[in-house]
């Protein structure tokens, strides 16, 4: 089941865990040691957001002898396309009447 779009929302307000997100999607998979070196961050830290980016969703683990491999899964930001999309279209609307009113104001 996808998460709810206020739960993508939450998970990636943070810039470090949206960090991690975008350089999982660019990269693939990466192991926790490879997005500790990079994150600027202890690896508890990357762990721990890790652990939240997991629990929405968002990413994938996989377990190989001592290491933690993380891979993005992009398509559980389709909830979060779907509203943006949903928004997108209503403001279009209201701008297309505003418009609207605009030119019978003007003649």
């Amino acid at each position: 089941m996808a998460p709810a779009p206020d739960v993508i929302f939450r998970t990636l307000a943070d810039p470090t865990r949206r960090a991690l997100f975008e350089r999982l999607c660019r990269e693939g998979e990466i192991t926790v040691g490879a997005l500790t070196a990079q994150a600027g961050v202890s690896q508890p830290v990357v762990s721990r957001h890790l652990g939240v980016l997991k629990q929405a969703g968002l990413v994938r683990d996989r377990h190989e002898g001592r290491q933690t491999h993380y891979r993005a899964l992009p398509g559980a930001l389709a909830p979060l396309i779907d509203w943006t999309s949903e928004m997108a279209s209503f403001w279009d609307g209201r701008f297309d009447a505003l418009e609207n009113l605009l030119d019978r104001m003007d003649q």
